[in-house]
């Protein structure tokens, strides 16, 4: 529970610093009541209830993939339930689109959760010392910066305080809220859904702009399942319904007493809830906690590029695994910079907690609605619940989820556009690499040779042969890799053992070790074999090889062995249907491709990578 705090909870339990303010906001025409306060306050406790612990932690949990979660596990599980039940060709090609939006959406959103949540930290010193404000970017951008620049330590390194770093923040904050509670106890009237119901109809016209301020103390909620296959779904159920939950609504409470009794502190009524003396150290805190939600999403952008990578969405990147011990604790440097790039280009851009606001929860948003429509679809499907309490659920869900999309599709004039134009712009990626990548596979197949006849050729006319092994990686295990044939031809030899190897990504998260390994010997010491991977695992063919060596008990020293790959690149003749603009980006991902033997871990002192243009 403790160690789930540090990494699921730390985006939705930095909220308070920005979401209730920002419900307040006067530029939403809502006239300062009690009874406007107290339907605020209504709004986000029955949101959190609703969206947070019925649909996250209630249901959409239980859609564990061989114990992991995230959007694209749940688009492979999803995948894995339409297949198994026969379904219609078009269902799969939603399910894929499903989970490819989700994707992008997540890239908007971690761009934006670093700036919003350490700009906020960081505006505290305005409420202890007004003349500080022109110092307030200067100093986030300097604690982003740092942020960045320690990715490449590995989370592992400073993950150790993030657990108690969040309790003593959920303490804390529980704390003052609950004193200004006690001061005004009457706000707890607003645990009465009846007074959000008023509220959305005695304020119909701006009930959409409050609700996209009001989805802010939500952002985050998508975390407690993308992190599940950290600690489990029991450890952050407890963590969320025995710390995480009581010390968010105490705290939103907390403020709207405070600004019952006190309308002044409209201004920030986070910081205003702790005495003058503990401002500053709040501020610090604050700072710590929003560096560890910003974490968060981070090595979430990292994951999600490795899965996308492993799927065939991305082009290879280099990977650096940050930890011998946990597989998914990894570092992607492209991705780590942009990100920073663009964070550091937020924070100059907007300038403040309150004017970013508006661009964010529209990514969070669609996240949610097609998490939602993913996990009916298994409840359907794969778990054969009851198909019309199903049916029912999932259509509630989609339709609150909707309706925060709406409410939050009015600030895209405002900024929104941002994370939107950033989702775009991965989808595009994410579409045109899949795309080109299947087009060029389709014109290489019709060129090459079959592999099965290629052998029985060399009994007639046998190369000659020297000692060691060859091991040629292939995308197809039925045809004579590309390699092979350039050897031949060049060096006119072949080794006493080849073994072509095909490594194949599952719809699994890992891969059983009795299944990784399936090989076949075609005769003349030469093996076809193919070595399969989870979506969460980074293939690593030396240790392929290493496995296939015990398992049929072949002389494959390591010293003797020699790993060869083609560079293939696929010419704009072969890509007739994409237009211009996407041949241009295909090429320009094929050019910035990382290197086959960076993804699958070969030694470079025994690599021989050849080209090869389709």
């Amino acid at each position: 529970m403790i160690a789930a705090l540090g990494v699921v909870f730390g985006d939705i339990g930095t909220s308070p610093l920005y979401a209730f303010k920002e419900t307040l906001n006067p530029d939403h025409g809502i006239p300062f009541t009690p009874e406007a306060v107290l339907g605020l306050l209504s709004l986000v406790f029955w949101g959190l209830i609703v969206v947070v612990t019925l649909k996250y932690v209630v249901f959409v949990l239980r859609a564990d993939h061989d114990g992991e979660g995230g959007i694209l596990a749940l688009q492979a599980l999803a995948r894995k339930a339409a297949t198994e039940t026969k379904a219609a060709p078009w269902v799969l090609q939603l399910i894929a689109g499903l989970g490819l939006v989700g994707s992008a959406m997540f890239y908007g959103d971690s761009l934006i959760t670093p700036a919003i949540s350490v700009l906020s930290a960081v505006e505290g010193l305005e409420v202890e010392a007004p003349g500080l404000q022109p110092f307030v970017v200067p100093i986030a951008i300097a604690i982003l910066i740092g942020l960045f620049a320690v990715q490449r330590r590995g989370t592992g390194v400073v993950g150790r305080i993030f657990g108690p770093v969040m309790l003593l923040w959920f303490l804390v904050i529980a704390v003052g809220g609950l004193q200004q509670v006690m001061r005004e106890p009457q706000v707890l009237a607003a645990l009465d859904p009846r007074h959000a119901v008023d509220f959305l109809f005695t304020h119909r016209a701006q009930s959409l702009a409050v609700l996209g301020a009001v989805f802010l103390a939500f952002t985050g909620g998508e975390a407690l399942y993308a992190d599940m296959g950290h600690f489990g779904a029991r450890p952050i159920r407890l963590a969320w319904l025995f710390i995480a939950l009581p010390s968010l609504v105490l705290n939103y409470f907390g403020q709207g007493a405070l600004v019952l009794g006190n309308p002044a502190a409209i201004d920030n009524p986070f910081f205003r809830l702790f005495p003058p003396w503990a401002v500053l150290a709040m501020v610090v805190l604050a700072a710590m906690a929003t560096v560890i939600a910003s974490q968060a999403v981070i090595s979430g952008a990292f994951s999600i590029t490795g899965q996308a990578m492993r799927m065939g969405y991305l082009p290879r990147m280099r990977i650096v695994q940050t930890s011998g011990e946990a597989i998914g604790q990894i570092y992607v440097p492209g991705v780590n910079w942009l990100l920073m790039v663009g964070v550091v280009l937020l924070v100059l851009g907007f300038r403040s907690s309150s004017a970013l606001s508006a661009a964010y929860g529209i990514a969070v948003s669609i996240t949610m609605v097609t998490t939602t429509l993913l996990a009916g679809l298994i409840a359907y499907k794969l778990w054969r619940w009851n198909r019309v309490a199903v049916v029912i659920g999932t259509l509630v869900f989609a339709l609150v989820d909707m309706t925060f999309v709406i409410a939050n599709s009015l600030k895209i004039a405002d900024g929104g556009w941002l994370t939107l134009a950033v989702a775009v712009m991965v989808m595009a990626v994410f579409t045109t690499w899949a795309t080109g990548r299947r087009l060029g596979l389709q014109a290489a197949e019709a060129e090459r040779l079959p592999l099965a006849p290629f052998v029985e050729s060399l009994a007639a006319d046998m190369p000659h042969r020297i000692k060691g092994t060859a091991v040629f990686l292939n995308p197809d295990a039925e045809t004579v890799p590309h390699a092979l044939l350039l050897n031949l031809k060049h060096n006119q030899v072949l080794h006493s053992q080849v073994i072509v190897l095909r490594v194949q990504s599952c719809d699994t998260p890992r891969v059983d070790a009795r299944l990784r390994i399936e090989a076949e010997q075609l005769g003349h010491g030469i093996w076809v074999v193919t070595a399969r991977h989870g979506f969460m695992e980074r293939p690593n063919v030396p240790e392929f090889i290493r496995i296939l060596a015990y398992q049929k008990a072949l002389a494959c020293d390591s010293m003797t062995t020699s790993y060869f790959v083609s560079r293939a690149s696929v010419g704009d003749d072969r890509l007739p249907q994409m237009n211009p603009l996407r041949r241009a980006l295909f090429s320009w991902l094929q050019r910035n491709a990382g290197r086959a033997s960076d993804y699958f871990q070969l030694p470079d002192n025994r690599l021989v990578e050849m080209g090869q243009r389709t």
